[in-house]
C-alpha cells in the first residue's frame, strides 16, 4: 500500500476518505488480502504489533473481525469488552487518561464509545493511532468503508445506482457516515425511509444537498421498492432511546418479509450492518439478494487493509 500518497494517522470520520482513488487503494488491498488468504499465501506484516481493543459498548462483527484483522496479520491483541465496568472508568478516569495509558502498551487503538466526538478527543491526547469504532449517534467510518466495498463487490459499481436506506436515521451512525462517501460517485439516488420521527438530521441533509445528490424521504418503503438497487436497513436503537415507551412504539415500524420483497429487483441487494432484531426475517436469509452475512465478512478483510495503512 502507498504509505507515501495515503499516510493517515488515525481514522476518526468519513471526511477523511473523500476521494475516491484512495478508496480505491483500500479496497484493492482488502481484495488482495482475501485472495491471499484463501490460497493460503499469506504474510505478517504486523508481527509484533500490538491492538488494544477498547469498547465500552457492546459489540460482535467490528470488535471480533478487528481483532481477528490483526492477529491473521500476525499482531496481538489486549482487549476489553465492556470498558465502562472492566476498566478504570468505573472508578472515574477520564476517556483522555485511559487513552494515554493504553497508547503505552499497544500500537494502535480500536475505540466504541457513547458519547459522539469521542473518537476526536481521544485522537488529541494518544500517542498510537486511534481508529473510530462508532461514538454515539456520530459516526462508524470503517463501517461505511466496509459497505461501500460490499456494492462494489456485488454490483460491480456504485455511480448511477439508486439507494434505500431504511428505519433508524437518526441515530444510526452507519447511515450517517456512507451518506459522506456516497457524495463521492456520480448519478446517485437515495431514498430515505423511515418513520417521521426518526428522520435523517438535518446536517446530513444539507450534506446531500450540498454534494448534489438527489434524494426524497418517505416512510413507506412499498412505494419505492421497485426502483431501488440496494436496500439497505438499519434497526431502531434501543439504547440511544430516553424513552422505553418510544421505542416500543417504533422498534417493528419496518419487518421485512418476503412478501414485502416481491417488487424488488433482482439483481438488487438486502443489507444491514447487524445485529438484526426484527427488521429482517429470517426467512429471507437464503434470498440469494441478501448480502448481509457477505457484508460482514467484508468488514474483516477491510479492517486488514486499514490496519495494514496505518502500522
Amino acid at each position: 500500500m502507498r504509505r507515501d500518497k495515503w499516510t493517515l494517522k488515525h481514522i476518526i470520520s468519513t471526511g477523511q476518505f473523500l476521494d475516491k482513488s484512495l478508496l480505491n487503494v483500500i479496497f484493492k488491498e482488502a481484495h488482495k488480502l482475501e485472495v491471499k488468504e484463501t490460497v493460503g499465501n499469506f504474510s505478517v506484516p504486523l508481527k509484533n504489533k500490538i491492538l488494544a481493543s477498547v469498547f465500552y459498548e457492546p459489540s460482535t462483527r467490528t470488535r471480533f473481525s478487528f481483532e481477528a484483522a490483526m492477529l491473521k496479520l500476525g499482531g496481538g491483541v489486549i482487549s476489553t469488552e465492556n470498558a465502562s465496568h472492566f476498566s478504570s472508568a468505573i472508578k472515574g478516569e477520564s476517556l483522555a487518561d485511559t487513552i494515554r495509558i493504553i497508547g503505552g502498551y499497544a500500537d494502535i487503538i480500536v475505540l466504541r464509545h457513547p458519547q459522539e466526538g469521542s473518537a476526536l478527543i481521544a485522537s488529541q491526547v494518544s500517542p498510537v493511532p486511534i481508529i473510530n469504532a462508532g461514538d454515539g449517534a456520530g459516526e462508524h467510518p470503517t463501517q461505511a468503508l466496509l459497505d461501500l466495498y460490499t456494492v462494489q463487490r456485488e454490483l460491480g459499481k456504485i455511480d448511477g445506482l439508486t439507494i434505500g436506506l431504511v428505519g433508524d436515521l437518526l441515530y444510526g451512525r452507519t447511515i450517517h457516515s456512507l451518506i459522506g462517501l456516497l457524495s463521492l460517485y456520480k448519478n446517485v439516488t437515495i431514498c430515505l425511509i423511515s418513520p417521521p420521527s426518526l428522520r435523517l438530521p438535518i446536517a446530513y441533509r444539507r450534506r446531500l444537498k450540498q454534494a448534489g445528490i438527489s434524494f426524497k424521504e418517505t416512510t413507506a418503503l412499498q412505494g419505492v421498492i421497485s426502483n431501488l438497487d440496494v436496500l439497505y436497513i438499519t434497526r431502531v436503537q434501543k439504547e440511544r432511546f430516553a424513552s422505553q415507551a418510544h421505542y416500543e412504539k417504533l422498534k417493528d415500524y419496518y419487518t421485512i418479509k418476503p412478501a414485502a420483497l416481491k417488487n424488488l429487483k433482482k439483481h438488487a441487494i438486502i443489507m444491514h450492518p447487524l445485529p438484526r432484531v426484527s427488521e429482517i426475517s429470517q426467512d429471507i436469509d437464503d434470498d440469494p439478494r441478501a448480502a448481509y452475512f457477505r457484508q460482514a465478512k467484508n468488514g474483516l478483510y477491510i479492517r486488514m487493509a486499514l490496519l495494514k495503512m496505518l502500522l
